[in-house]
């Protein structure tokens, strides 16, 4: 979640809006520091510090701040078991940022910079946090992304690309047929009228996604995709059958047994059986979280 841009239509739409960002936790915490949420004068909200009793607590606190007007950083800290009666226990410490018109220009500012990026902070006489973009600073805002290939627009491809729209990956969803896309697609997806070329740009570490609607284009982008040892993880849709043939076929052309050994097929973590195209993306998208090491 952009923070600043959900800051900015608060404040646009309904004139003010409150920052509450996790900057400590011990513990059995449900979110880690820089866990951050907006909340609205309305009560509507963004983002999530763990949800339960405390996201509940926080929301109260954020309220009340935004009605006592735009005011100085305030801190509060909550020990989930015998404050909040949440049973994981834990110590979380959280900070409470109230905004309103005055502040659109430097929140509109932050909102446009590209993620992830640091901030360097200081806390004026006023008590209020002033905050100026660094190469390295004290508040990091988003996260790293991966670069993920996808190949092939069909419904299974139309499903990963919804999983994959909140998580931290930069989808470059490829397909070479006419009218393959949908009309609209998430924000951090790029539609790319291509084929198996597409490899050769691809950066160093990126994911391939192979789920194209030809078993020889799978043949050939897996195979080139292999073949160029720079990726960290190359999926390919289908079952053990599938990948016996192509890896068959792939060692006749020349690639060796540790490159084959880097293919993924099937696809998905195990222990999903419904073939419906939104189950198998979920577990595409667990997956590779998982081989993102998140």
């Amino acid at each position: 979640m952009n923070v600043f841009a959900a800051l900015a239509a608060a404040i646009r739409e309904e004139g003010a809006g409150a920052l509450v960002s996790v900057v400590g936790a011990q513990g059995s915490a449900p979110r880690e520091p820089g866990a951050r949420m907006v909340v609205r004068p309305s009560g509507a909200f963004s983002g999530t510090i763990g949800g339960g009793a405390l996201e509940v607590e926080a929301m109260a606190i954020a309220a009340r701040a935004m009605a006592e007007g735009r005011g100085p950083l305030k801190r509060k800290a909550m020990a989930l078991g015998p404050q909040l009666a949440q049973c994981c226990g834990g110590r979380v410490d959280l900070t409470f940022e109230t905004f309103d018109a005055s502040d659109i220009a430097e929140i509109e500012a932050l909102a446009q910079a590209p993620t992830p990026f640091s901030t360097r902070t200081r806390q004026g006489a006023d008590g209020r946090l002033a905050r100026e973009l660094a190469a390295e600073g004290e508040e990091t805002f988003g996260e790293p992304t991966t670069s993920l290939l996808l190949f092939g627009a069909g419904h299974v491809g139309r499903a990963l690309v919804l999983a994959l729209a909140p998580l931290p990956f930069r989808v470059r969803w490829i397909d070479a047929r006419p009218d393959a896309f949908p009309r609209y697609a998430p924000a951090n997806v790029e539609l790319v009228r291509g084929s198996e070329e597409e490899i050769d740009a691809a950066p160093d570490g990126a994911f391939i996604v192979v789920m194209t609607h030809s078993h020889p284009l799978d043949l050939g982008i897996v195979s080139r995709a292999l073949a160029a040892e720079r990726f960290g993880y190359v999926g390919l849709i289908g079952s053990a059958t599938k990948r016996a043939r192509f890896s068959s076929q792939m060692r006749q052309a020349g690639l060796s047994q540790a490159a084959l050994a880097r293919l993924t097929c099937p696809i998905g973590v195990p222990g999903i059986a419904s073939k419906a195209p939104a189950a198998i993306a979920a577990g595409v998208a667990a997956q590779l979280l998982q081989a993102r090491g998140q």
